[in-house]
């Protein structure tokens, strides 16, 4: 039997993409490489993220599959501090170790400074990996550079192609405005007209150096297979630029100059990509702001002495010291200390919460006024926030249904632009009027733009899901928005969800009258369980000092409750259905169950099951319903949202609690393996189902729904097997992640209807001879500047709107 493939995810930032047909071409070219699961390439974040073999592929094919493509990934630099280098043997050994690494294309190793410097493709090699091999060759390492100083590298190296590009645009307004002021004061009869000459001299610079980009990209758009917008740009304004310049020089064609058209369209081209630039950073903020809570060192204990080092650096297991004010560097367990947490910025909570030994702290919340001593649970890409900040680029990297349509419009696009320009030529010259059939076709190749439908899809799923992040809410993909908005159906698990998850102890009925007793017994069996009941009942033996001795047999019935032996008795602790299928007789404690199930009361009864099966009584347990979650069912309601509650518990207890908060459908007695059954039962009707649990034993129904929504801290499974995370346990949240799902395929839907409109209308009008080159170019440019804008209004979401 042969073994399952390596499956790894890869995600690269490419440069040198231009418009549509360029992501598509190149997710058709990655998509072919053999070892290749899937391929997605995103316009609008300029990235690739691929799924691939590791048996059958590198990372470092990829990224040279993609320098092949015409396009590159940028190189990135890793800097390391060395350790137990003795001698130039020593480095030249580790350069060579580091050398034959996947995807290294350079390694420098300095004895006297202690310091290795490797340089590969961004995103191919890990600093967890590059670390390992060097403690495997039998060295040291640590990154010299943290991750805050590599984000702020970037963001200095972005500020520098900003200031470039600003330059260029400059320079090309200075250039241009002398061919463009005449033109618009001839309608007040200023001649300002230049000679020919001039107009070339100012022409010439902007077709050939500062539009030079075009012409690079256009050629490596041909190289492999396909044309772009480049293509397009390129071949409009270099026949307007050939035109006049054979007019100039040659002389003929009426005399008729076309030099201010080029120019100005190779500006206006130019400003709009400026734009576009500046409004995509902006949509990607939402990832920036969360890498940027990652603190860039933390305090630890090693070998008795406090010192600091990289956040990255930090052990599993070891031991952080986080003073008052200090962001939580890694997420851990606290050992020592109580103090506020504000964990606003990872779950969108307002309010600071109160943290003491045992509870989990999650990095990346800021502490408060208490000295906290931690134990590291997950460090570097297995952290909460590294998470979060994976399925938030997983999001948007993916695609909506619809773009799939929008990548088979992008891949024929060009030629089909070309092949219009070529026939209204054509037309108007068998017309009689090649001069307005050539400007028409310079005018249909200029106004054409695929960009604004490769824009429109991405944009969106990038803002949406980056507001969403910043409310406490994570959407796995493009396809958990679309099912989203269409759900008519939601289904709530009762513990946990609708209620606070934390139960406590009300009452202990003993039939013996010695609850002390009783109680010992029960929270001696429990001692091995998780469930929330469980600890409840051990809690509530804490606080009455009661003591507790060795359980034995211990078994877990899922649903039911469980089975165990303390000392000589052999236990059953669980619902009234365990006691009735296990043949215990519970009449005589009936009347008193009866009163507190109709109260809403969760009872736990406590049978021996020995020569002579009895009831020993019963604890009751009380789950608070969580505040706001009436309010949150009202409002499913008036939108139209059917709302259903499963759960285990009796149907007395059940029925109060839906009752409090406003259930439609109780659904009670549910065993954990039948939620998906009666999920699916659900769906059989017809009805569009979203499942709400908590993520811990819900996720075979919440893999069952239409769209699975848990609730949790963002740190188990559900994370991966719901469609929607939240990262607060309130029922509000749903309302507020159906309104972003919603509001963000509104303005997918938009932005594709704008985008596809624009060159349906453009076009004919472009080749009927009603629009000229120059208010092609503005056109052109501003469609997709408007496409991205319309995006970051998703901005203004404000939460619990519709």
């Amino acid at each position: 039997m042969s073994e399952a493939p390596s499956i790894h995810k890869l995600r690269v930032p490419v440069e040198g993409m231009t418009c549509a047909a360029c992501s598509t071409r190149l997710e058709k070219v990655l998509n072919r490489q053999p070892g290749v699961r899937q391929a997605s390439v995103n316009l609008a974040s300029n990235s690739a993220s691929v799924d691939f073999d590791a048996e059958s592929l590198s990372a470092g094919d990829i990224a040279a599959a993609i320098g092949r493509a015409g396009f590159s990934v940028p190189a990135e630099h890793f800097n390391l501090d060395i350790s137990g280098m003795t001698c130039a043997a020593c480095s030249s050994r580790l350069e060579k170790v580091l050398s034959r690494l996947p995807g290294v294309d350079r390694t420098s190793v300095n004895l006297a400074t202690e310091k290795a410097v490797v340089t590969g493709p961004a995103g191919v090699l890990e600093l967890k990996r590059l670390i390992e091999t060097v403690e495997k060759a039998g060295f040291g390492a640590m990154p010299s550079v943290s991750a805050a100083q590599q984000s702020a590298d970037a963001d200095a190296r972005n500020r520098v192609r900003d200031r470039v590009e600003q330059v260029q645009l400059m320079l090309a307004v200075l250039l241009t405005l002398p061919l463009a002021l005449p033109m618009f004061l001839m309608p007040l009869d200023m001649d300002l007209m230049l000679p020919a000459w001039v107009q070339m001299l100012l022409a010439t610079p902007v077709q050939f150096w500062l539009g030079w980009r075009f012409y690079r990209g256009a050629f490596r758009s041909l190289m492999g297979g396909a044309g772009n917008m480049d293509v397009l740009v390129a071949m409009g304004t270099s026949a307007a630029w050939g035109l006049s310049a054979w007019v100039t020089l040659i002389g003929g064609a009426g005399g008729h100059l076309y030099f201010e058209a080029s120019a100005m369209v190779i500006t206006l081209v130019l400003f709009g990509k400026w734009m576009e630039r500046r409004a995509k950073q902006s949509a990607a903020s939402a990832i920036r702001s969360l890498m940027d809570l990652q603190p860039d060192t933390a305090r630890v204990e090693r070998n008795g002495n406090i010192i600091d080092v990289p956040a990255a650096s930090v052990f599993h297991d070891e031991v952080v010291l986080i003073r008052p004010g200090e962001r939580v560097p890694v997420d851990g367990r606290i050992i020592e200390g109580e103090s506020q947490l504000d964990e606003s910025l990872i779950t969108g909570e307002s309010m600071p919460v109160h943290r003491g030994v045992g509870d989990l702290v999650t990095g990346a919340s800021v502490n408060g006024d208490g000295l906290l001593r931690i134990q590291a649970t997950t460090v570097g890409t297995e952290s909460t926030l590294s998470r979060i900040i994976g399925l938030v680029e997983d999001a948007q990297a993916s695609k909506a249904p619809v773009q799939k349509l929008v990548d088979r419009i992008s891949a024929v696009f060009v030629p089909v632009v070309v092949c219009i320009a070529v026939v209204t030529f054509l037309g108007w010259t068998w017309a009689g009027d090649m001069q307005t059939g050539f400007v028409a076709a310079v005018t249909v190749l200029v106004i054409a733009c695929p960009c604004a439908l490769g824009l429109a899809t991405p944009t969106a799923l990038m803002v949406g899901t980056g507001v969403a992040a910043r409310n406490g809410i994570l959407i796995k993909d493009a396809q958990a928005l679309e099912r989203a908005k269409s759900i008519d159906t939601l289904i709530f698990d009762k513990t946990g969800t609708l209620t606070e998850g934390r139960p406590t102890v009300e009452r202990v009925v003993a039939m013996n009258g010695d609850e002390d007793s009783l109680l010992s017994l029960a929270a001696t069996a429990q001692q091995g369980s998780e469930h929330p009941l469980a600890k409840a009942v051990l809690q509530h033996a804490a606080e009455r000092g009661v003591s507790l001795s060795a359980v034995q047999a211990f078994k877990s019935l899922p649903g039911r409750g469980l089975s165990a032996s303390v000392g000589e008795h052999p236990l059953l602790i669980g619902s009234r259905r365990l006691m009735e299928e296990s043949g215990v007789d519970l009449k005589a404690l009936d009347s008193q169950a009866g009163d507190l199930e109709s109260g809403g009361q969760t009872l736990m009864w406590v049978a021996e099951t020995g020569n002579a099966v009895q009831v020993l009584g019963f604890l009751s347990v009380v789950d608070p319903v969580r505040t706001g979650a009436r309010g949150a069912m009202e409002e499913l309601r008036k939108r139209g949202i059917e709302t259903v509650m499963l759960t285990g518990d009796n149907p007395h207890a059940a029925r109060i609690v839906g009752t409090r908060v406003g259930i439609d459908r109780v659904i009670a007695e549910v065993l954990p393996a039948e939620k998906a059954s009666n999920v699916e039962k659900i769906r059989s009707q017809g009805r569009i189902v979203a499942m709400v649990g908590d993520g811990i034993n819900d996720a075979p129904a919440l893999a069952a729904a239409d769209i699975g929504i848990a609730m949790g801290t963002g740190t188990d499974v559900a994370m991966h097997t719901a469609g929607i995370t939240l990262m607060r346990g309130e029922p509000e949240l749903v309302l507020d992640a159906l309104s972003i799902s919603g509001a963000t395929y509104r303005k997918i839907r938009q932005n594709l209807f704008w985008a596809l409109i624009y060159n349906l209308v453009a076009i004919p009008l472009a080749a009927s001879g009603m629009l000229n080159p120059v208010i092609a170019g503005a056109a052109m440019a501003m469609s997709s500047v408007s496409v991205v804008s319309n995006s970051l209004l998703l901005r203004r979401f404000n939460g619990n709107k519709k």
